[in-house]
C-alpha cells in the first residue's frame, strides 16, 4: 500500500469504473445501474494524471537538483513494471482465442510494439482493446523524459507555461478538426475511436495535467504546501470540476466533450489529485478499507479483467438464476481473483526482483565510488 491513501483511493476508483463501464461486454449492470458505468471511461483519464505526476516527479527530482537523467535506469524501471504482466495476457490472447472477450484481436505486432492505439482496426479487431491505454503511457515514457530534460536546460517558468497552453489549444482544434471531418464523412468504420478517442496526440490533458502538479511539487515546494494546505478545497474544486466534465460528455462522443471537455475533465481530476496527495484533505488522510489492496493490483485488473468477465458469462450460462445482485457478486469475487493471481505470480516478482537489481547495482557503483576515491 502508498503511504499516500488519497492516491490508492484514486487508482482504486479508477480501474473499478474502467470496469465498471466495460460491463455492457457481458450484459452489463441493469437499468437500475446504467448510470454507474455510462461515465467509467474515465477511469482512463484518472490514470493519466495520476501517472502523469507520479512519473513526473520521478523524471523532474534529479533535474531540479542539477543532476542528470539515468535513462537506462527509468526505462528498465519502466519495463519491469509494463512489461511482464502484459506479455502474459497478450500471450493468452494469441494463444487461446476461446478465452478472448470478442473472437477478433489486432495482428501481434500492434501490441507488441504500442502502436494498437495508432493502427487498430477497432471494428474488425476490437479484442484486448483496452491495451490502448498502455500505448499512450508507453509513449510517455519514452518522450517526456527527453523534452524534460531539454526543458531543464533552457526553459522558463513562461516557456513552460506557453507550452502547456499550446498542447491544450492544439489538442482542442486538432480533435474538433478531426470531429468535424469524421463527421461530415462518416467513413465506413469507428472514426470516433480510431481517429479522435485512441491517438496519443489527442489525449495529452491528463499526462500534461499530472506532469504540471508535478512540477509544481518538485520546482515550487512552498507553493505545493501551501495548496496541499488547502486538500479539502482542492477536493470540492475537482468534484465540482468532474460535474461540469459529466455534463460535457452527456454526449460521449458529441463534439462539445471532445473538443473542450478533456481540458475540463484533466483540470478536475488534477484538483483530486492534489486533494489526494494532501495529508490535509479527507482523501488524503482516510485510508477506506480495501482501496489500498485494489490500487496494488489495479495494473493487472486492468489487463485482465475482460478475460475473467467472458469465463464468468460462460459459466453462469449453467446457471441461468444466477441474476441480478448475486451474478454481480460472481463477477466481482472472480475479477478480483483473477488480477490478484496474475499480480501474485507475475507482477509482484518482477517488481521484487527489479527492486533487488536496483539495489545490487546501487551498492556496487557505492562500491567502485569508494575504491576510486581511495585511490
Amino acid at each position: 500500500m502508498s503511504k499516500l491513501p488519497g492516491l490508492d483511493l484514486l487508482r482504486a476508483v479508477a480501474v473499478v469504473w474502467v470496469m465498471l463501464f466495460h460491463s455492457f461486454l457481458v450484459g452489463g449492470l441493469g437499468e437500475d445501474f446504467a448510470w454507474l458505468s455510462r461515465y467509467g471511461w474515465m477511469g482512463v483519464d484518472i490514470f493519466f494524471v495520476l501517472s502523469g505526476f507520479l512519473i513526473g516527479r520521478q523524471v523532474l527530482q534529479p533535474l531540479a537538483r542539477g543532476e542528470g537523467l539515468d535513462f537506462a535506469a527509468f526505462y528498465a524501471r519502466r519495463a519491469w513494471r509494463i512489461l511482464p504482466a502484459y506479455a502474459v495476457v497478450l500471450a493468452i490472447y494469441l494463444a487461446l482465442p476461446a478465452w478472448r472477450e470478442v473472437p477478433e484481436l489486432a495482428p501481434w505486432w500492434q501490441f507488441a510494439t504500442f502502436t494498437l492505439n495508432l493502427v487498430i482496426d477497432y471494428t474488425h479487431a476490437p479484442a484486448f482493446s483496452h491495451a490502448w491505454s498502455l500505448c499512450v503511457e508507453e509513449h510517455f515514457y519514452l518522450l517526456f523524459p527527453l523534452l524534460a530534460l531539454a526543458l531543464a536546460r533552457r526553459a522558463s517558468v513562461r516557456g513552460v507555461i506557453a507550452l502547456a497552453a499550446a498542447l491544450v489549444l492544439g489538442g482542442i482544434a486538432l480533435r474538433t478538426a478531426l470531429w468535424l471531418h469524421g463527421t461530415a464523412l462518416d467513413p465506413p468504420r469507428n472514426w470516433f475511436i480510431e481517429d479522435v478517442y485512441f491517438p496519443t496526440w489527442n489525449r495529452l490533458d491528463g499526462l500534461l495535467a499530472g506532469v504540471l502538479l508535478a512540477a509544481l511539487a518538485v520546482y515550487r515546494p512552498q507553493t505545493w504546501a501551501r495548496l496541499a494546505r488547502h486538500g479539502n478545497a482542492a477536493l470540492l474544486l475537482g468534484l465540482g470540476g468532474l460535474g461540469l466534465a459529466l455534463w460535457l460528455f452527456r454526449d460521449r462522443v458529441g463534439l462539445l466533450g471532445n473538443s473542450v471537455g478533456w481540458p475540463v475533465l484533466s483540470a478536475a481530476l488534477a484538483c483530486l489529485v492534489l486533494a489526494g496527495a494532501s495529508e490535509h484533505s479527507l482523501i488524503g488522510r482516510w485510508r477506506v478499507p480495501g482501496a489500498g489492496a485494489i490500487a496494488a493490483i489495479s495494473y493487472s485488473l486492468y489487463l485482465s479483467h475482460k478475460l475473467v468477465f467472458h469465463a464468468v458469462q460462460g459459466a453462469l450460462q449453467a446457471w441461468p438464476a444466477c441474476t441480478g445482485v448475486a451474478a454481480f457478486a460472481v463477477y466481482a469475487v472472480a475479477t478480483l481473483a483473477g488480477g490478484a493471481l496474475l499480480h501474485v505470480l507475475v507482477e509482484r516478482p518482477c517488481l521484487v526482483l527489479r527492486d533487488r537489481r536496483a539495489r545490487v547495482a546501487a551498492s556496487g557503483a557505492a562500491t567502485r565510488g569508494a575504491t576510486e576515491s581511495l585511490a
